[in-house]
C-alpha cells in the first residue's frame, strides 16, 4: 500500500483546472453582449414583448355634496309636466311609473340613468340632465282632480319584513297611501315592485339612533351620532341598496340622530346631491332635519300624528278623526301607521268616508315642499 506521503505527492503532480476563472470569464461575455445589445438596440427591455395599456378607475366615489352622475344620460324631463311646486299642474300618468317623459325604466320599473353601481349594489342619484329620484318615482298625481281644499296623507311604515304580510296590506289600501319599506326584508324584490305596480309610491325607512341606543335598536347599519361621516354615509350606501325605486326616505326612529346637526348634516347634504326627498315620521321635537333639507335643497315634509300609537280600532279611529281635523285647520296634514292589520283595516274603511267630508287623499310627495 502507498503511504500518506507518496499520495499527497502524488496529488500534487496532477494538473489543476482552472473551473473558478472559466466562470469569471464566462459571466463578463454575457455582461459584455447585454450592455452591446442596449448600447446598438433602442429598447430597454431586451427584446422583451410587451405591451401598453391604458389603467381606467371608474370606481365611483361617491364623495358628500358632490353629484354622483357623470357620462351621457338620456333623461329629458317635460317642463309642462310638472309646476315649480312639484304638485299642482302635473299631468296624469300611469300610476307607478317614472315622471319623466324620455325616462326608459328596465323590467322592474327602476331608470338606468337614474341609478349608481356600488359594491353594495344599485343606488339612486340624479341624473347629468338634473332628473332626480324624486321627480321620477313620485306619485304622478294630479293636484288638479282634488281641488283647492284640505288633504291629508298616510304613510304606512315597516312593510317588507314580512312577505306575505306586506303584500295583503298593499292589496287593501287605497293608491294614494304611501308606503314606506323596512330594508331588512328577504323578499323586498317582490313586495316593492308589487307596491309600485299597485300604484303606490314608495319610500325607504332609514334606521337613526334613538337616545337609548342601544337598547332600543332599529336594526343592522343604524346611523350613529360620533361615527365619522365616511362611516355613516357608507351605512347609508349600504341600506340604499336594498331595492330600487323610492322618491325619498324617512326615519326610523333616530332622536339622537336627527337632534345632532353635525352628524345628521352630511347625511341631509347627500340627499340633496342624489335628488331624494326626505320625511321626518315627527316623533321629536328636537329634530333639525326641516333647517337641514332647506339648507340642501330636499324635498321635505313633517308628519303630525302616529295614527296608531295605540294599536286599537277606536284609538285609532279617533286619531284619523285628529287627523282631518289637522287638516281642516292648516289645509293639510301627515300621518303615519304602522304596517298592523288592525290599522290597515281600519284606514282602509276610513279613507272611503273621505269624499263625503270634503277632505282628498293624497300621496305624502304632494304635501313636500
Amino acid at each position: 500500500m502507498k503511504g500518506r506521503k507518496q499520495r499527497a505527492q502524488e496529488a500534487k503532480a496532477r494538473p489543476r483546472l482552472p473551473i473558478g476563472r472559466a466562470l469569471f470569464g464566462l459571466i463578463a461575455l454575457m455582461g459584455i453582449g447585454v450592455a452591446a445589445r442596449l448600447i446598438l438596440v433602442d429598447d430597454p427591455m431586451g427584446g422583451r414583448p410587451s405591451q401598453e395599456v391604458a389603467i381606467v378607475d371608474n370606481k365611483a366615489a361617491n364623495p358628500v355634496a358632490e353629484t354622483a352622475a357623470t357620462g351621457p344620460v338620456t333623461i329629458t324631463a317635460d317642463p309642462q309636466q310638472y309646476a315649480a311646486n312639484g304638485s299642482d299642474g302635473a299631468a296624469p300618468l300611469a300610476a307607478g311609473s317614472p315622471a319623466s317623459t324620455g325616462a326608459t325604466p328596465d323590467a322592474s320599473g327602476i331608470v338606468p340613468d337614474l341609478s349608481e353601481e356600488t359594491a353594495n349594489g344599485p343606488i339612486p342619484r340624479m341624473s347629468g340632465t338634473g332628473e332626480t329620484p324624486y321627480a321620477a318615482y313620485r306619485h304622478p298625481f294630479d293636484a288638479a282632480s282634488v281641488g283647492n281644499g284640505p288633504r291629508v296623507a298616510l304613510i304606512v311604515t315597516g312593510l317588507g319584513i314580512n312577505e306575505q304580510g306586506s303584500l295583503d296590506a298593499i292589496g287593501q289600501l287605497p293608491d294614494f297611501v304611501t308606503l314606506a319599506f323596512a330594508p331588512y326584508g328577504k323578499g323586498l324584490a317582490n313586495t316593492v315592485a308589487a307596491a309600485r305596480n299597485g300604484g303606490h309610491e314608495v319610500m325607504l325607512e332609514v334606521p337613526l339612533e334613538p337616545f337609548d341606543f342601544p337598547q332600543n335598536d332599529p336594526g343592522p347599519h343604524t346611523l350613529l351620532t360620533g361615527e365619522a361621516p365616511r362611516e355613516n354615509l357608507d351605512k347609508l350606501f349600504w341600506l340604499m341598496a336594498r331595492f330600487g325605486g323610492y322618491f325619498g326616505v324617512i326615519n326610523n326612529m333616530g332622536a339622537r340622530f336627527t337632534a345632532s346637526a353635525g352628524d345628521f348634516g352630511p347625511i341631509m347634504e347627500e340627499l340633496g346631491a342624489r335628488g331624494i326627498g326626505y320625511i321626518d315620521d315627527g316623533s321629536s321635537n328636537r329634530s333639525v332635519s326641516e333647517q337641514l333639507a332647506h339648507a340642501n335643497k330636499v324635498p321635505f315634509a313633517r308628519a303630525n300624528l302616529l295614527i296608531d300609537a295605540n294599536p286599537a280600532r277606536t284609538s285609532i279611529l279617533s286619531a284619523l278623526a285628529s287627523l282631518e281635523t289637522e287638516a281642516l285647520e292648516n289645509g293639510s296634514a301627515i300621518g303615519i301607521v304602522s304596517a298592523l292589520p288592525i290599522s290597515i283595516q281600519a284606514i282602509s274603511e276610513w279613507s272611503a268616508s273621505l269624499d263625503g267630508k270634503g277632505i282628498a287623499l293624497v300621496p305624502a310627495s304632494a304635501l313636500m315642499q
